[in-house]
Parts: C-alpha cells; sequence; structure tokens
C-alpha cells in the first residue's frame, strides 16, 4: 500500500473502495519487443504487476487493455495480443484468459472474482486513436470501474486512455502513481537547487524542453551535439561538429530567458574531439577554443565533467534527459557514465532526488550501472518528453479528481 495523500490530484487504488466481484478495466503498456516471436524485454510486463495482483487479489475481475505495434485500425494477426497472453501470464505467475471483441460481454460474465483476462489490440479498432465516444462507450460497457496504469501513453488523447476516464470512476495505477509522484518531486514541487541534465543531437527536438527549463530550474546542463550550437552561439567555432548554426539566434533566446529567471547555463569548456565518427579513432582533449576545423566535439572532456559532477553536490534534485556525449560509440560515453555515477552515489546517500526518462538515457544510465540508484527512471520517451515540455497529458489529465 502506498500513501494516499490529500495533496494529490488523483485517485489511486486506495480510493477504490470494495471491489470484490467488480469488473475492473486496466489500461496497461504492453507494447514489448518482440524477436524472433519471443518477447525479448519484459520490463513493460513487469510494471504492470503491482496493479494487476493487488486487484486480482482482492477479487476483482481485472480486463487489461492495451495496445501493441501500429495496425492503423485494422485487424492484424501478427499484432494480435492473442500473441502475448501467454507470455504475460508466464511473468504473472497465474492465469490470464484472452477475450476478443467478438463475444467480450458473454466472456467476462463467465469470468469470476480474481480472474484477469487481456482484450484484444485496442488499436484494432479505428476509434481507439480517434478517441471516438462510441467505441469508448463499447469499451466502458464491459466495466464498472477504470484504472489508467500506463504512462507512457498518457500524452496520447485515445478511447482507452482518455475517453474511457469520463465514463467510468477513474483511478491511477500504481505505476501510474509512482511515476507521477516522482515526476511531482523533480518539477512539480522540486527541493532547490534544482539541476537539469539535457542532451542529444539537435536543439530542434528539444527547444520546448529547453524553454520550459530556464524558467523551472537553478542549473541547466546542456550536452550532447545540441550543445555545440550553444557554443556557436557564444562565438566558438567547433570545427565539423554537428551544429544548427540557424538556431544559434533561438540559443541566444534561450541564454537570455535564463538570464531573467536566475538559471545558470553550463556548457562544456573542455571537449574530447577526433577527426572522424567511430569507435575508439585518435583522439584529443582540447579547450573548446582551440577545436580545429577538420574535428568534430563527441563528449565533454575531464575538467567540465568534474565541475558538473561539483554542480550536482550542491542540488537537491536532478532532472536527467538525453546523454552528454555521442556515448553508444566508445570512448564518447566518458563524460555521461562518469556524471551518471556521481548523480546516482548522490542519490544513494540521500542528497539528491534524481529522475530520468527517455529511452537514450535509460540506455545510457544502464550502460553505467547507475539506473537502479537513481530515485526514479521512467520508460516512458514520448509522455516523459511532453511532462518536460510543461505540456498537459491528456491520459494523466482525464484521471484528475
Amino acid at each position: 500500500m502506498t500513501d494516499s495523500s490529500v495533496t494529490r490530484a488523483f485517485k489511486t487504488l486506495d480510493d477504490m473502495g470494495d471491489v470484490r466481484g467488480k469488473r475492473v478495466l486496466v489500461r496497461e503498456d504492453l507494447n514489448v519487443p518482440m524477436a524472433d516471436g519471443k518477447v525479448s524485454d519484459d520490463t513493460r510486463f513487469r510494471a504492470t504487476l503491482p496493479t494487476v495482483t493487488e486487484l486480482s487479489d482482492k477479487g476483482a475481475i481485472v480486463l487489461i487493455l492495451a495496445h501493441f505495434g501500429r495496425p492503423k485500425g485494422m485487424r492484424n494477426p501478427d499484432m494480435s495480443l492473442a500473441l502475448l497472453t501467454r507470455p504475460y501470464e508466464t511473468v504473472l505467475g497465474r492465469p490470464v484468459q484472452f477475450v476478443d471483441y467478438d463475444g467480450a460481454a458473454d466472456a467476462m460474465a463467465n469470468l469470476q472474482p480474481g480472474d484477469v483476462a487481456i482484450l484484444e489490440n485496442t488499436r484494432f479498432n479505428a476509434g481507439e486513436e480517434k478517441n471516438d465516444p462510441a467505441f469508448a462507450a463499447e469499451l466502458a460497457a464491459l466495466g464498472d470501474l477504470y484504472v489508467n496504469d500506463a504512462f507512457s501513453a498518457a500524452h496520447r488523447a485515445h478511447a482507452s486512455t482518455e475517453g474511457l476516464a469520463h465514463l467510468l470512476p477513474a483511478f491511477a495505477g500504481r505505476a501510474m502513481e509512482t511515476e507521477l509522484d516522482a515526476l511531482d518531486k523533480a518539477l512539480g514541487n522540486p527541493e532547490h537547487p534544482v539541476a537539469a541534465v539535457v542532451g542529444g543531437a539537435k536543439v530542434s527536438t528539444k527547444l520546448d524542453v529547453l524553454k520550459h527549463l530556464v524558467a523551472r530550474v537553478d542549473h541547466l546542463i546542456i550536452g550532447g551535439g545540441m550543445a555545440n550550437t550553444f557554443l556557436a552561439a557564444r562565438g566558438v567555432d567547433v570545427g565539423k561538429s554537428l551544429c544548427e548554426h540557424e538556431l544559434t539566434g533561438t540559443a541566444e533566446e534561450i541564454f537570455a530567458a535564463a538570464e531573467q529567471a536566475n538559471c545558470t547555463i553550463h556548457l562544456p569548456y573542455d571537449v574530447v574531439v577526433a577527426k572522424e565518427f567511430r569507435a575508439n579513432p585518435p583522439v584529443r582533449t582540447v579547450n573548446v577554443h582551440e577545436v580545429a576545423a577538420d574535428e568534430m566535439i563527441l563528449d565533454v572532456g575531464p575538467a567540465a565533467t568534474e565541475a558538473l559532477a561539483d554542480v550536482l553536490k550542491n542540488c537537491r534534485t536532478l532532472v536527467w534527459n538525453g546523454p552528454l556525449g555521442a556515448f553508444e560509440t566508445p570512448p564518447f560515453d566518458t563524460a555521461t557514465v562518469a556524471l551518471a555515477k556521481t548523480a546516482a552515489a548522490l542519490t544513494k546517500s540521500g542528497s539528491l532526488v534524481s529522475v530520468a526518462g527517455g529511452g537514450d538515457t535509460v540506455a545510457a544510465l544502464n550502460q553505467a550501472g547507475a539506473a537502479d540508484d537513481f530515485t526514479f527512471v521512467s520508460t516512458a520517451g514520448g509522455a516523459f518528453l511532453e511532462w518536460m515540455e510543461g505540456k498537459d497529458l491528456p491520459g494523466v489529465a482525464a484521471l484528475s479528481r
């Protein structure tokens, strides 16, 4: 059981009352990767266990709603959730039935308290992605209560993620609750000073994030290829580094907004450069003003990495999205790994609340062996990014009391 504090804007499983014999529709994310017809990573399955197990143990009749792949409103046998029912049953450790749309009402009538079933891919119906009221009503007729446990799909206003929440009493599942609580600690009501690490190849993909963060954090650490655009805006010749020269004006606007908001922007002052982008090429570490015309910046240098570690030591909260260098290619993962280890150690010692998210970020933290020590690592890609942009997520907004 988790603390259902009065400050929450949403109801949780603690607010549901007696669910024995009640039909509970639970929106989960079962969109797992497959290889050779087998589930290659069951992380998303495991994330559903606290909610599904708790409801089943309390005698609810649980019907899981989920999508799989992009069938675009058409039936596609390769994307049927029937393929995931047995693998999911193995992870859940109790029987799971598969329910198709045809005869779904009869199937639900035959389920007993504690039973768990998975409904066919919600995206087989064209009404799902259109948030069609008729399809939402069709789903609602199968249940008495609705639980959204899929934060990763919360940025989509679909029938099963948003429409249903208006038709049945709606609650956040345990995974959704954990995610929303962590995000609230990171940017909603964080303890200051707050630092944000934002990396990635291009400024253009993170513009909204950067503009939103400068007003909310005390320290903005910019890494990856996007740091080159900010360096160029400051008059640094970045050689043949990845750089969006056409966005230097936008970078200047972000510098100005940061200054107004009393947010310090941190850019690397020493960098690791190479003449070609491949694994383990000849490299040198130079001051940013010494990058040659035929060199590219591929990682943050050791002196700047150490200075960034000192910044984190004086912060109470950290939000992280994106690597500092081209981390997939050695040795350009060095700065990301070093700073991730610092953040993990500070979190473990209790001095830092650290929240990270986004595909590349999760991979980078796993590579550093630091993910387990972060306060929270979100596996949601698009939803995490939209949250960092300060956008309302339809699936979350629909759960508001």
